[in-house]
């Protein structure tokens, strides 16, 4: 009997300390250097709106496309703001026009007209004078009278003064508008330039595109819906708003800093996401009710956020993964 005893006590321990020695080697390959804590992925949105509202004319996207910078997105109906734009630019030619012809005097023709009506003065001013020449020696023979000398003479006067008018009045027409004048044109042409772009603007706000490469995560309208001014149309998730949230206890959280390097793991990816710690909370998430003693501060948690170095592809919103601290 005491041999039936004996026999299967060595056995259960025999079986112990081999289970005792497995443990010991498993606890021993561990890498104790490296620690891991459950999170979760989150996303930053963009959503986009346009300024202007109208009715949802064309949606170019469609949910869970991968878009590249500049890509089209919507555009609404744009029939007043065409429109708009074309009066801009018609006011903008009328003013620069008015200030083309302020600025180069009288037409060709008129010019014309003045220089021939100049010549023709000229030319009655050289007859009256040669007239008076020979009228004033005819008086001085006795030939004509002081009154005919007198109506000679004021002739000549006349003929010169027609000709000097002429002379100020071709002058005056090569020049150009009051300086004033100039001045009031050319603010008008400034604000139909301005009125233009306006224009111009507010029909651009009517197709919008993306500022960068960006997944397009849901649309809020359809097509024919009135779509109000700032209201969003889509909802974006760029690559760089792509975070990974986790928390860590508290006494780690003196180990930790904005920059260290974390490695992230999802269920279906091969080879684990490098990524860099962003932010770290100054709150803790739970706070003992009475005091912080050593066994109550390990209870403290700090959220971690941390952001992926390279592009994102297998990290979804939603997602829980793993973030391990090399």
């Amino acid at each position: 009997m005491p041999l039936l005893r004996t026999k299967p006590w060595r056995g259960l321990r025999c079986r112990y300390l081999a289970g005792l020695l497995t443990a010991i080697l498993l606890t021993g390959c561990t890498d104790k250097s490296s620690t891991s804590y459950q999170g979760y992925v989150e996303g930053e949105f963009v959503s986009v709106a346009s300024a202007e509202g109208g009715r949802l004319d064309r949606l170019m996207v469609a949910r869970g496309e991968q878009l590249p910078a500049n890509a089209p997105l919507f555009a609404l109906e744009a029939n007043n703001e065409t429109a708009a734009l074309r009066q801009a630019e018609e006011e903008l030619n009328a003013a620069q026009a008015q200030l083309k012809d302020l600025l180069t005097g009288r037409r060709r023709q008129e010019l014309e007209v003045i220089r021939a009506q100049l010549a023709q003065a000229t030319a009655r001013r050289k007859g009256s004078s040669a007239s008076l020449t020979r009228t004033e020696s005819l008086h001085k023979a006795g030939i004509v009278s002081q009154s005919q000398l007198d109506d000679t003479r004021a002739t000549a006067e006349a003929d010169a003064g027609r000709e000097v008018e002429l002379e100020g009045e071709l002058a005056v027409a090569r020049l150009t508008a009051r300086d004033e004048q100039i001045k009031a044109q050319r603010a008008k042409v400034a604000a139909a330039r301005a009125t233009l772009d306006q224009a111009a603007w507010r029909l651009g706000q009517k197709t919008v595109t993306t500022s960068g490469a960006a997944l397009l995560f849901d649309t809020l309208y359809r097509e024919g819906e009135w779509v109000p001014a700032g209201a969003p149309v889509v909802r974006l998730l760029p690559p760089k708003n792509i975070k990974v949230r986790f928390f860590v206890p508290e006494p780690l959280l003196g180990t930790l800093s904005v920059g260290r390097v974390v490695l992230l793991h999802c269920d279906g990816s091969p080879a684990e996401i490098p990524g860099k710690i962003t932010f770290i909370s100054t709150q803790a998430e739970y706070t003992p009710p009475i005091i912080y003693s050593n066994e109550t501060r390990a209870k403290l948690l700090f959220m971690i956020e941390a952001h992926p170095t390279a592009t994102p592809t297998a990290l979804h919103p939603g997602q829980p993964v793993t973030v391990r601290l090399p």
